[in-house]
């Protein structure tokens, strides 16, 4: 939904003569926001919950995969504590990047991911190509949004 988000706002405003480089830049943190990200996602799938949870503001909430779907700092370690019994063999394989939005709602560094998790569970191999995208702001991820198929 962030990414829809950020394109509909983006068209919005090209409507109205802005241009995109006047809405989205670099993001000034790139390698430390990507890094943020990257040993969040890490962390999970390496069942390393604690490290995983430092890395999360204490106002995060998480959105998706459906659109009403969300849960907070709490809700999420639980999630994940469960998916660490359930789950064997989980792997992961992404590449990130990185962008700035300059002003709006949607404002502030943003760091995507693109992969595929894979797992186990219940003797049955899986794949799951998805898409992560997490808002960083001091040093913390305090939203995201996820999308998986």
């Amino acid at each position: 939904m962030a990414g829809f988000s950020i394109n509909a706002a983006i068209a919005q405003s090209s409507s109205q003569g802005m241009k995109y480089s006047d809405m989205v830049g670099s993001n000034p943190n790139a390698e430390a926001d990507i890094k943020i990200v990257s040993d969040y996602v890490n962390s999970l799938i390496g069942g390393d919950i604690d490290k995983a949870t430092s890395l999360l503001a204490d106002n995060y909430i998480g959105y998706g995969p459906g659109p009403n779907d969300s849960s907070d700092l709490q809700k999420t370690t639980d999630i994940w504590k469960q998916n660490i019994t359930d789950q064997q063999n989980r792997k992961i394989d992404f590449v990130a990047e990185t962008f700035n939005v300059k002003s709006g709602d949607l404002s502030g560094h943003w760091v995507s991911t693109w992969g595929t998790y894979s797992f186990t569970q219940n003797g049955k191999d899986l794949k799951l190509p998805y898409q992560y995208t997490a808002h960083v702001s001091n040093g913390k991820i305090d939203k995201d949004r996820i999308y998986y198929d």
